[in-house]
């Protein structure tokens, strides 16, 4: 999947945040192309899933990253 930059997203191994670049807004820096099923996070407090995958700001995540 391409981001709004043009360039592949990547999934964060640590928080399984979608980003473009090569450092997630956690601060991590292993991100992974391998990645399965695309997840967009309006409200985590409102959300089950967001809950279950401990997922704490809005945002594109991953719901696997290997």
């Amino acid at each position: 999947m391409v981001g709004e930059g043009g360039q592949k997203l990547k999934a964060c191994k640590r928080c399984r945040a979608l980003v473009e670049g090569n450092r997630c807004s956690c601060g991590e820096t292993a991100l992974s192309s391998e990645w399965f099923g695309y997840l967009i996070v309006e409200n985590p407090e409102k959300s089950e899933i967001a809950k279950h995958l401990s997922i704490k700001k809005p945002g594109r995540y991953a719901v696997r990253v290997r």
